[in-house]
């Protein structure tokens, strides 16, 4: 007989027949027993290839994470503030996207379209509003977007964007599955300084304001990989699992911003990149107030 963790038992003895008059909460409680059934659902690989992926990641970004933060995040008490966060960072992800291709790559109508993808999800997260079932929201963006402008980089931003935006939101509905596996009570969040910190040193005017926001998306997704990957090892085997099976996505998004930005911008961005990286380790290293995905130390840690 197949052995399960108490945390499957859980979810499986919870079914109610009864539910099947409430499909919603149905296919929720469904959608989570796959996730902590099926090990092979998450995305795994072996030493080789996880320092294959992360080797042009470790060289792009100006430092490694904390030990310091990695030991505060294992924590148990931490695991609330964390998964709540990780949620919103990836909302977050797929709000900058969108931003960037209603501004940049498609027309008037193609922008509200977007609008309205990522309304479900800013109603449940910043609203309460809804019950975070997303299967209705997942068709909302049907047919092909419309590009504005010939040039090649506006086609290029509209069909890695909508990619990003697509698999972010699916990051989003797996996070919150966990937070609510767990029994962990949504709680509002400030947001961390970090995005902010980096964006305060964006250039006033195009092209280099585009390309420094997305040299910044770049950094941003190359953390959050690093991150997962050296914060997997401290954490229960379904988080590991599901932290691991991230790599390759984040890895991707990562290198998506990074060749657009050399794609778009008129001269090379080797020093730029190095200009902005720099930054990022600052507030990577710096003490930080409050405990968040990507957070500094917290600055009670420091002596």
């Amino acid at each position: 007989m197949a052995k399960f963790s108490p945390a499957v038992k859980s979810c499986c003895t919870k079914f109610d027949p009864d539910q099947v008059c409430r499909p919603e909460r149905w296919l929720r409680q469904v959608k989570i027993a796959i996730i902590l059934l099926f090990p092979s659902f998450f995305v795994t690989m072996n030493t080789a290839e996880l320092a294959g992926l992360l080797a042009p990641i470790h060289q792009f970004l100006h430092c490694r994470t904390p030990q310091a933060w990695l030991e505060q995040a294992a924590l148990p008490d931490q695991l609330p503030a964390l998964l709540i966060d990780h949620m919103h960072c990836e909302l977050k992800a797929a709000q900058s996207a969108a931003l960037l291709i209603r501004r940049y790559a498609t027309d008037d109508g193609s922008a509200r379209a977007l609008l309205s993808w990522l309304k479900p999800y800013e109603d449940f997260v910043y609203r309460k509003v809804g019950d975070g079932n997303f299967s209705q929201s997942k068709n909302a963006l049907i047919g092909q977007l419309t590009a504005k402008g010939t040039a090649p980089w506006q086609q290029q931003v509209l069909e890695k964007m909508v990619r990003l935006i697509k698999e972010e939101l699916h990051h989003f509905e797996q996070v919150l599955a966990f937070i609510r596996q767990r029994g962990i009570e949504m709680q509002p969040l400030s947001a961390a300084g970090y995005a902010s910190g980096l964006l305060r040193h964006v250039r006033s005017r195009d092209p280099g304001l585009l390309v420094d926001k997305l040299i910044i998306g770049a950094l941003i997704e190359a953390r959050s990989c690093e991150r997962f990957a050296a914060l997997a090892p401290r954490l229960d085997g379904e988080l590991q699992r599901f932290y691991i099976s991230l790599l390759r996505s984040e890895a991707r998004h990562y290198q998506d911003y990074l060749q657009l930005a050399a794609d778009i911008s008129p001269e090379p961005i080797d020093e730029r990149v190095q200009q902005l990286a720099a930054i990022e380790a600052e507030l990577i290293l710096q003490p930080d107030a409050e405990f968040r995905f990507h957070s500094g130390v917290p600055d009670y840690l420091i002596a």
